[in-house]
């Protein structure tokens, strides 16, 4: 498996904005690898999602996870995560 991102050895860890777009390669790397093998879009999300919240949970708390996922439907609604095709 090839690595979206090269990380520095050094002592200063990577800016969190550079932090963040090497996870999403390696997500979408992982996600293609998936769904190449046959695992279902659905179930993807759903997994992606546990793991996710999970994640947060043991990082922030049950109550500070839930606070933020109360304004997630919001940000649903308002598109945040929705992704636009380009129109030809």
């Amino acid at each position: 498996m090839s690595h979206p991102a090269s990380f520095s050895t050094g002592r200063d860890p990577l800016p969190d904005h550079e932090q963040k777009r090497a996870a999403l390669g390696y997500l979408n790397e992982a996600w293609a690898e998936a769904r190449h093998d046959g695992v279902d879009g659905d179930c993807l999300a759903q997994a992606s999602l546990f793991a996710a919240f999970a994640e947060l949970v043991a990082t922030y708390g049950e109550d500070a996870v839930a606070k933020f996922a109360e304004g997630l439907a919001a940000r649903i609604r308002n598109a945040e995560f929705s992704i636009q095709l380009a129109k030809q």
